[in-house]
């Protein structure tokens, strides 16, 4: 099939960017969206062109480095799929497809379809650890932690940083990201310690990047390739205002 493609196309972040019109013609439905990506690439570089700069390196759902928003939709919109995991098959022949960086404050663009997400891993870097001095691993069994509350830890633990969430907001919110790395320690026996440290540290370190407030329209949690609940934001602001008290 043949395709529209409008890329953003930008030098550096201090470079004026604009969208640069690309025709692709046979493409397959079973080509996923970056083998899309590569195969234009590969034409452009026959015709002595600059290629277009997008992140990869999983292209499994795993890492979460391939994010771009592709007709208005970070990751393309496909429920819990990374861009990786985005087959042509859901496009028609003929189709104008839009493809742009996540847009943000805190992730300025690096090149083209490449953001610099380094302000994710500085909130991280805030809170998201336990200092528990700890020997050799001990049996799993020592700390009994129910299957409901490993199950809640565990699906905020499987956030992949990618920042879709950051860049379906409009206020470019990172609250979904920070409750999630939050809720994965406070959950747990282990991280309940430096609950209050932890959540104050991480929420000052997200201002500090300049990421947006929330306004609670949920299309973070909408786009997040991992399905991630939007509760997980209720519980960090309910341990925000506690911990705010103390």
């Amino acid at each position: 099939m043949k395709l529209n493609l409008k890329i953003w196309r930008q030098k550096d972040a201090k470079t004026p960017g604009k969208f640069v019109d690309y025709a692709l013609d046979h493409v397959s439905p079973e080509m996923s969206f970056l083998e899309m990506l590569d195969v234009l690439n590969e034409e452009l570089v026959k015709k002595g062109e600059e290629p277009v700069a997008f992140d990869h390196d999983c292209r499994e759902g795993i890492c979460g480095s391939c994010g771009v928003v592709i007709n208005g939709k970070a990751h393309g919109g496909q429920v819990n799929t990374t861009t990786c995991q985005l087959y042509m098959r859901h496009y028609n022949d003929g189709d104008t497809v839009l493809i742009e960086p996540f847009r943000a404050r805190a992730f300025p663009v690096v090149k083209d379809l490449c953001v610099d997400r380094q302000s994710l891993d500085r909130v991280v870097k805030a809170g998201g650890y336990i200092s528990a001095h700890v020997g050799s691993a001990v049996d799993g069994n020592t700390i009994p932690i129910g299957k409901e509350l490993a199950e809640k830890a565990f699906d905020a633990g499987t956030c992949i940083q990618c920042g879709a969430c950051v860049a379906a907001c409009k206020n470019a919110s990172a609250m979904l990201f920070t409750s999630a790395q939050t809720q994965r320690l406070n959950l747990l026996p282990q991280g309940k310690v430096e609950l209050s440290r932890r959540v104050t540290r991480m929420i000052a370190a997200m201002d500090e990047e300049k990421f947006g407030a929330c306004t609670n329209e949920a299309e973070c949690s909408a786009v997040c390739p991992k399905g991630i609940s939007f509760k997980n934001i209720t519980e960090m602001n309910h341990n925000y205002l506690k911990s705010s008290l103390e």
